[in-house]
């Protein structure tokens, strides 16, 4: 793609870009000569903004001269021309700031995440909550709620409770309940919820399971309790800040944005994609796959604790976003709750 631009039209089309990005206004040749800081004129460079426009990099609002960046345009801009620098101190304090707080829980720190993002940059913040299966085993209990439903509340090492309702073939007695509990938490504790799930299957296949009634009510409850959910949870903070912006102004077009966020779906999709992917992701427009999504950018990163990958985070916003600022501060968040995850107990 670059092959298709000079230097002189790369430079005119960042410069385009940088200004809209800061005034949401069509660019025109006289502001690009008053800023570029090169000697073109007015004219030469409706000639390079013409070429461009052919290429599919910018495009005509109305029939004014002014013309904004398509969704090639960001994409060529993202890819080749920005660039990103490190987070001064000032900006790592505003971030770290929240999270000196001792003790804090992973669902408070990623709350915390989420509402931060959206403060620091002024965009809707969103915070994959870890699936069940990448976390650690910490406490099981079942709560007998009729004699044909068990209520299994888990937690993990990290703090994050699971409550799930079990639809049960047999009465079980609240001491045997007691009983799968105890031996639950004692055989299970400190493994991930992969390796708890492994351990299952490979006991329930074992002799004594098949004729010790009460282990293999165990087993049952447990694999019942741990099953992997559907579909993960998303904090979503600062959906306001959509409300700030001029292109989504339009009533029809912000309802569309507030029932994808309401939905959730599309966006867990989104951040699911970004789980095995290394560094700062950004997928501007049609790339999303979801049309609710097309005048939207995303930028995303995964976070880890000591077992690997648990979530992913970023911020969501229009085209128009300052990737500069946006893409260092999303990349800081991810290490900064990676580090805090790291040294906790999970």
């Amino acid at each position: 793609m670059a092959n298709y631009l000079t230097e002189r039209s790369q430079k005119i089309l960042e410069a385009i870009i940088e200004e809209y990005i800061a005034t949401a206004q069509p660019v025109g040749s006289k502001v690009l000569t008053r800023t570029l800081g090169i000697k073109l004129s007015p004219a030469s460079v409706r000639n390079v903004m013409a070429e461009l426009e052919e290429l599919g990099y910018l495009t005509s609002p109305h029939t004014s001269a002014g013309r904004i960046p398509t969704e090639k345009g960001y994409r060529f801009y993202v890819d080749s021309l920005l660039r990103v620098s490190d987070l001064d101190v000032r900006q790592k304090d505003q971030i770290q700031l929240k999270y000196r707080q001792q003790g804090l829980q992973m669902a408070d720190m990623l709350r915390e995440a989420s509402r931060t993002l959206s403060t620091v940059c002024h965009y809707t913040g969103l915070v994959m909550v870890p699936r069940l299966k990448t976390t650690i085993f910490r406490h099981i209990e079942f709560v007998k709620l009729s004699p044909r439903q068990v209520l299994a509340v888990f937690v993990t090492q990290s703090g994050l409770v699971q409550n799930k309702l079990i639809e049960v073939d047999e009465d079980l007695h609240p001491r045997d309940l007691e009983k799968i509990t105890n031996y639950l938490n004692q055989a299970m504790t400190g493994l991930s919820i992969q390796e708890v799930r492994a351990r299952i299957i490979t006991e329930m296949a074992e002799e004594k399971a098949l004729f010790d009634r009460l282990l293999r009510r165990a087993f049952v409850l447990s694999s019942a309790a741990l099953d992997d959910e559907s579909m993960g949870d998303i904090i979503i903070e600062g959906t306001s800040h959509f409300l700030e912006q001029p292109e989504f102004a339009d009533l029809p077009r912000m309802k569309r944005i507030v029932q994808t966020f309401e939905q959730k779906s599309i966006l867990v999709d989104l951040l699911d994609r970004g789980l095995e992917a290394k560094g700062v992701q950004v997928i501007i427009g049609s790339e999303t796959e979801y049309t609710e999504l097309a005048d939207c950018s995303l930028i995303t990163a995964a976070y880890s604790g000591k077992r690997g990958t648990l979530g992913t985070l970023g911020v969501i916003g229009p085209y128009r976003m300052p990737y500069s600022t946006i893409i260092p501060i999303v990349d800081y968040t991810a290490n900064l709750i990676s580090r805090l995850l790291d040294t906790d107990n999970d």
